[in-house]
């Protein structure tokens, strides 16, 4: 790479020197030549300031010292965030039960249970088969007990990883885990993020992990958090509502979360459904199929849907960035990344409506029926 390339994410150059003693040089692995082909880089400047609400534990002097933060929620329940990851563990009186294991927290984990409690470890629980939540779980040993869906135990039969011990207890719809008199809820209501994806609730303490559907304070991570289902997940945020809950810990990103955390994630996606719907009846395939003419670019047709699929998402993009909120605010104020990660979440939502929804019709011999989209 020469030395005048420009380096988009910081305006850097190759073979730039050194500030304070640590190198700003492009390091080899750094890809920006590839043009369409490839995915471009951006600049923070260019978006939205984060909102401070949503910086939870990030900056706490004891996680940015210890890599971790510990704390009580109610009557045992503890959270534990590593700033992008979080878990939950509970203390029984005889025993601790873990919630999830992240790797980013690691062993770190284990010594946030020991910062409060000197009971052993004795439960485990699987929120679901991903290894960036449960990844650290072999460092608990092999005697634990070990409580996931069934479809988590299938999935990690067959996918088997080392740092992922294959559950012990397993249930397909309800469960109640009672450890010394404390009593956890399991329930699986379907497929959402992932196969076997599960709620945990602690009645008495009315605190609720339901990972990987929402995220406090945050826009969800790109494409609807990687969901399999995005029917599901839409579901899912009803499902959670009908909890009765004080505290939600969602597995992402620096805090946990409230009600009006669940409510607010919950209208940002039926915005981004209520303009998908409205870009899918508004944007023509036929203004960029006609671009393919008659020459050598005829079949070049998958050129025309990324064309049309641009159009779609920059459609439902646009409406989100300009869109008031219930509160008066708009996205980009209200959720951290709004603006950064939305446009992945109206591509994936435009095209799950597609193979998830109804289309309201199809192709009839004299032409599409009112309401038809492709």
């Amino acid at each position: 790479m020469s030395d005048s390339h420009q380096h988009q994410g910081h305006g850097h150059h190759a073979g730039e020197g050194h500030k304070d003693g640590i190198c700003d040089c492009i390091p080899s692995w750094y890809v920006d030549h590839l043009g369409q082909a490839g995915m471009p880089y951006v600049k923070i400047e260019d978006y939205a300031v984060p909102p401070e609400e949503s910086h939870g534990s990030l900056f706490l002097p004891d996680r940015l010292a210890k890599g971790y933060h510990v704390e009580e929620l109610r009557g045992g329940v503890y959270w534990v965030s590593a700033g992008w990851y979080d878990c939950m563990f509970v203390s029984t009186g005889n025993g601790v039960i873990v919630v999830d294991a992240p790797p980013s927290l690691g062993e770190r984990l284990l010594d946030a249970i020991a910062e409060v409690t000197d009971e052993p470890v004795t439960h485990m629980i699987y929120s679901h088969w991903h290894a960036d939540h449960i990844g650290a779980a072999s460092m608990f040993g092999p005697d634990i007990i070990r409580v996931a869906h069934e479809k988590t135990r299938e999935l990690l039969q067959r996918f088997p990883d080392p740092d992922r011990p294959v559950p012990t207890v397993t249930f397909s719809k309800d469960m109640t885990l009672e450890v010394n008199g404390f009593k956890l809820e399991l329930s699986y209501k379907g497929q959402n993020h992932s196969e076997g994806n599960i709620f945990i609730y602690a009645p008495e303490q009315k605190v609720l992990v339901a990972i990987d559907i929402l995220a406090p304070g945050w826009v969800a991570f790109k494409d609807c958090d990687s969901s399999e289902n995005i029917s599901g997940w839409i579901e899912a945020h009803d499902q959670i509502l009908e909890y009765d809950f004080d505290f939600i810990i969602c597995g992402h990103v620096s805090r946990y979360g409230t009600r009006e955390d669940v409510l607010t994630a919950k209208e940002y996606t039926d915005d981004i459904i209520r303009f998908s719907y409205e870009a899918l009846h508004t944007v023509e395939l036929e203004h960029f199929v006609k671009d393919m003419g008659e020459g050598p670019y005829r079949a070049a047709f998958r050129a025309a849907e990324e064309n049309f699929f641009a159009a779609l998402t920059n459609y439902v993009t646009q409406k989100m960035l300009e869109v008031k909120t219930s509160n008066g605010q708009l996205w980009q104020e209200r959720l951290n990344g709004a603006d950064v990660m939305t446009k992945n979440n109206a591509y994936t939502m435009l095209q799950k409506i597609r193979l998830e929804k109804s289309h309201n019709g199809y192709m009839k011999r004299d032409g599409a029926p009112e309401g038809f989209f492709l």
